[in-house]
């Protein structure tokens, strides 16, 4: 993030960078959607195949702006730099500006100095409602993917929580789950029946292809990569070389982990081949 100290709002039409995101096939703020079309139509954005950076700031009256640029490289550099502590002043050509919407889709904890408090602008000088950062208060398919991408930032930490001891080895006429009963119990509990639909659905993206974003690669440590998969009221985190996190819709706050059994390491494999990578 940029830092707030360094810069001064010139005038009441000059924008005060305080943060930027990207929002493209690969990397997108997944609050907003399942998968990329989704996360660009919270926007009324088409969803371009080369995506748009999103630059969140604040005018001279401090009220809230994203101005949508095609630039993705620009703002990937200026992330990049702000990730690693340095200085980067970024100030998109006008010539790249898609659209400038009033309000922020994300929740921004900081404010630009000099300038009123954050406030959505007025209906004088926007068209439209704001935008707002969906609502994370409660467990819905926002919090639970901000689950997902937590497990995925922090995977060491919640891989240690688990004993591989936990789960026995199932036969390969078996679910992929450390612990789901048989398919067809009928006393198997929810989360472990949500399991097995996710699998299934996860199986049926590698023959039929879902929308773009559904399911994303990424780097991990070593020759494995991080793979994420979401679809209708679930996320899914794995390792190539490991485990996988399910969260569901149906079990609020749930953590379901999914051992590797003989079938998970072929279909993390598949998803891997037809995923998405940031370029």
């Amino acid at each position: 993030m940029a830092g707030t100290d360094e810069e001064a709002v010139a005038a009441d039409d000059a924008l005060y960078v305080l943060t930027a995101v990207l929002l493209t096939p690969a990397q997108f703020p997944s609050v907003l959607g399942d998968d990329y079309p989704e996360a660009c139509a919270a926007l009324g954005l088409a969803p371009l195949a080369d995506g748009y950076g999103l630059v969140l700031g604040q005018d001279g009256d401090g009220a809230r702006w994203t101005v949508v640029i095609d630039d993705v490289s620009l703002v990937a550099v200026a992330i990049a730099s702000w990730d690693c502590g340095m200085q980067y002043d970024l100030s998109p050509d006008e010539r790249t500006v898609v659209d400038a919407l009033p309000g922020w889709p994300l929740a921004v904890a900081v404010a630009a100095p000099g300038v009123p408090a954050p406030h959505d602008p007025g209906p004088d000088v926007a068209e439209g409602p704001a935008l707002a950062p969906p609502d994370t208060s409660t467990w819905g398919p926002a919090q639970r993917r901000l689950g997902a991408d937590e497990i995925a930032l922090q995977w060491a930490v919640w891989r240690e929580q688990i004993d591989d001891a936990d789960f026995p080895v199932p036969d390969a006429a078996a679910p992929v789950t450390g612990d789901a009963a048989p398919d067809g119990e009928p006393d198997a509990p929810k989360g472990r029946s949500g399991i097995r639909r996710v699998l299934a659905e996860a199986r049926a993206y590698v023959s039929a292809p879902p929308p773009l974003g559904r399911v994303r690669s990424s780097f991990a440590p070593g020759d494995a990569r991080t793979l994420r998969a979401d679809g209708p009221g679930w996320s899914m985190v794995a390792r190539t070389d490991d485990i996988a996190f399910v969260l569901l819709d149906d079990e609020p706050g749930e953590v379901l982990p999914v051992g590797r059994g003989p079938e998970l390491p072929g279909l993390l494999e598949a998803l891997d081949k037809m995923a998405v990578r940031p370029s």
